[in-house]
């Protein structure tokens, strides 16, 4: 987004596959209430960036060398349809962007980049199993929010009276 002296922080969602639609649908109305663009961010950590322009777009290639799948080079287009479907009627100016490596840290760089005015994520369903990873690996919530100067705004997997999330079409 290029910056002027008028110019509106973005609001930055990170996505993926599988993904509950109400993370995105709850970003895109923070970012209509501020007049904001929206930023959908999606995070292959199978790759690291390489290159990086002004608008947080990067270039990127494998951490594993011997692995040339081009299909990881665009964004995902199952759930770029399912942004398209989701967000064409919301009111708001919106993009995707595929960024590479620890996806906490990708969006965090790209919030400083863009200078967003928070960073909207999802939580992990609750499970036991789910409990033991998040203990070891901690949320990317957290990381977050113990490595940014940004509001963090994290989004129930499962909202209340809802029996289970909707995710993307696959």
């Amino acid at each position: 987004m290029p910056a002027n002296e008028h110019s509106v922080h973005p609001v930055i969602v990170g996505v993926s596959p599988g993904q509950p639609t109400h993370v995105v649908l709850h970003a895109a109305q923070f970012a209509l209430r501020f007049g904001a663009p929206l930023v959908c961010a999606h995070v292959n950590p199978g790759r690291y960036a390489t290159a990086e322009a002004a608008d947080g777009a990067v270039s990127s290639t494998s951490i594993d060398p011997d692995f040339a799948d081009l299909r990881e080079e665009i964004f995902d287009e199952k759930l770029a349809a399912g942004l398209a479907e989701l967000l064409v009627d919301s009111g708001i100016e919106w993009r995707m962007l595929l960024l590479a490596g620890d996806i906490a840290s990708a969006l965090g760089h790209l919030a400083q980049t863009i200078d967003a005015a928070m960073i909207v994520v999802g939580s992990h369903e609750s499970s036991v199993s789910g409990s033991i990873q998040e203990f070891f690996n901690r949320s990317i919530a957290v990381q977050l929010a113990h490595h940014q100067h940004r509001p963090v705004v994290v989004i129930p997997a499962r909202p209340p009276g809802l029996e289970s999330p909707t995710p993307w079409k696959q």
